[in-house]
């Protein structure tokens, strides 16, 4: 189930990045950061369940 989480959370993070270079307008919230963000989490996900 772990990985399951874990896989996910990288799927959104890239797809959060990839639509970074797209020209959206997102009024305020970096998509770029956010992608970052969830890409973090999904690399510490393991420490943070254990």
């Amino acid at each position: 189930m772990s990985l399951a989480v874990q896989a996910f959370l990288h799927i959104i993070a890239v797809i959060l990045i990839a639509l970074t270079a797209l020209p959206l307008r997102t009024r305020g919230v970096a998509l770029a950061l956010l992608g970052a963000a969830c890409a973090l989490l999904a690399y510490a996900w393991p420490v943070i369940t254990s």
